[in-house]
């Protein structure tokens, strides 16, 4: 079994972690509904991630068994997706 090790252990982790960066950004653009979306995406990202990589490469995206990350990242990305999309007016609604 080959073993990843250095950064390519962590290399999920950095491209969710981008991803919830770029979400971030937005939010303080005060595009929130866009970058609440961006991070439910990141989530629901993560899922997969740690659905198909093998634990040694999952990185810090294992933290608990495979079928409960996957559960949980999921659950909370649609969620949060959910949020982002139902949400309407509120102090920082655009137009």
């Amino acid at each position: 079994m080959i073993t990843a090790t250095g950064w390519r252990q962590h290399a999920a982790f950095a491209v969710v972690l981008a991803a919830v960066a770029l979400g971030l950004v937005r939010i303080l653009l005060y595009h929130w509904r866009d970058g609440t979306a961006i991070i439910a995406g990141a989530l629901l990202l993560a899922a997969g991630l740690r659905g198909l990589l093998p634990a040694d490469h999952a990185g810090l995206l294992a933290i608990r068994s495979r079928g409960l990350d996957v559960l949980l990242y999921g659950g909370f990305g649609m969620l949060t997706l959910a949020v982002a999309l139902t949400i309407v007016g509120g102090p920082m609604a655009g137009g």
